[in-house]
């Protein structure tokens, strides 16, 4: 009897009849004849009622269940579809009500639809996370009506379903197609003029027009009584490390995703390219200590240990210690690497505390230091100023923007190859940068 009231719930047309009923006898009092036609309206309406209550018990109803995917993307559209089947002899009209995760703040989902009898029929909608983790969705709750639309029967289902969000794979395989075909081209990447070419010797060929005259292979020349030129490829196998500063510059949001998740999900992508390249991709994560340390391998398997790694990486609330990375680094990376450094600096001051370790670890390897641009203070820059106090703020505003653009002239004067960009474009700037250096062959 408890789950049944918990499960019966009135429809705002009741509410209506009822109104209109209430009023009717309080017009009674100066309408003696109307009294008695009232209750006959009352009682045949609850008659009515209690038949629509019946209609809708006396059958299974409707049923739903929810599908969700195995994982979910952090910072893409996810889509999570629910399958209705209406069971009643009857056309009703069904409203979904889903318990979508706290951390969504989305407390106004709500599908309304109106179904016949014996037919299923599913729909889509999208949720779009922005923090990694476990997230648990509720009951799916499903009001049917008949076609009365006097009462409402709720039903449960698909109780406490949990979902992990994990780096962005999607963006990971949009860009997947960029070490199986050069000739492709997408809006913001750009292609690369190679200079000269790498060492690592593939095979002799014939020569055709076009060739490079110095790759000719005199020997093969003479014996084959034809030009031959020897064949080169990018070199292979070269580890490449993605290196994330999880320290407290890096928990600033832009378009509700921190900085740190905007570097996970370059840092994933990025070394898929690697993998497909036959390249080894590592990664290394660190603040005030040594956090994650993952060594470069080439293996495709490698890319399922990147993305469990990457999943669990949180920022802390100290100041990282780029001195410890580098003694770690110079301890256990023997081979040249390509380390691509995600960080971030505010102020030309910081980059300067960390000057001396970066320049130590680019002599050893090929380091990459990617930080970020500030979008909302060139948003409000942009902005037109409407008082001085807004001209004043603006002026601060350009010192820090400038202040960025310096550190990146800064890096790039002692020979450190620099990427200064948007958050939401550090994926394919990396991956730029990344092509560049390939197609120089200077790793």
């Amino acid at each position: 009897m408890v789950h049944f009231f918990k499960s019966l719930y009135l429809h705002q047309r009741f509410f209506v009849i009822v109104f209109t009923l209430a009023a009717g006898f309080l017009f009674s009092y100066w309408i003696p004849w109307l009294y008695p036609v009232l209750w006959i309206l009352t009682v045949l309406f609850l008659l009515i009622v209690l038949a629509d209550i019946v209609v809708l018990y006396k059958s299974p109803g409707i049923t739903a269940e929810r599908i969700l995917p195995d994982k979910f993307s952090n910072s893409d559209e996810n889509s999570v579809e629910v399958l209705l089947r209406n069971l009643y002899s009857f056309k009703t009209q069904v409203e979904v009500i889903d318990e979508i995760p706290v951390q969504f703040q989305k407390r106004d989902f709500s599908y309304l639809t109106k179904l016949p009898s014996g037919i299923s029929t599913s729909f889509n909608y999208s949720l779009r996370p922005v923090e990694r983790g476990e997230y648990f969705f509720g009951s799916l709750n499903v009001f049917a009506s008949t076609p009365l639309k006097l009462v409402k029967r709720r039903k449960k289902f698909g109780k406490e379903q949990m979902v992990k969000v994990y780096p962005s794979f999607i963006q990971m395989k949009k860009y997947d197609f960029l070490a199986i075909d050069r000739k492709i081209s997408q809006p913001g990447l750009k292609k690369i003029r190679k200079i000269g070419h790498t060492m690592e010797f593939e095979q002799i060929k014939d020569y055709v027009a076009g060739d490079d005259v110095r790759s000719i292979n005199w020997k093969a020349t003479a014996k084959q009584g034809g030009l031959m030129v020897n064949q080169y490829q990018d070199e292979r196998s070269q580890p490449v490390y993605s290196v994330i500063d999880t320290g407290r510059t890096m928990k600033m949001p832009f378009n509700h995703l921190k900085l740190l998740d905007y570097a996970i999900n370059s840092a994933l992508a990025f070394s898929n390219i690697a993998l497909n390249k036959k390249d080894k991709a590592g990664l290394i994560t660190f603040s005030s200590k040594m956090e994650k340390i993952l060594p470069a391998s080439s293996k495709k398997a490698h890319l399922n240990l990147l993305l469990e790694s990457l999943y669990n990486v949180n920022t802390q609330y100290r100041d990282s210690d780029f001195g410890l990375l580098y003694t770690h680094l110079n301890r256990r990376l023997a081979q040249r690497s390509l380390l691509l450094l995600y960080t971030n600096f505010e102020h030309l001051s910081a980059l300067h505390r960390q000057m001396p370790y970066l320049l130590a670890l680019s002599k050893k390897h090929l380091l990459v230091v990617i930080f970020f641009e500030n979008t909302e203070l060139e948003n409000f820059i942009s902005s037109p100023a409407k008082k001085v106090p807004d001209i004043f703020n603006q002026t601060i505003a350009e010192q820090f923007s400038y202040d960025k653009r310096l550190m990146a002239k800064e890096l790039q004067k002692h020979g450190i190859q620099t990427i200064l960009t948007r958050p939401e474009d550090l994926t394919v700037n990396t991956i730029n940068k990344y092509l560049e250096i390939k197609k120089r062959g200077i790793l």
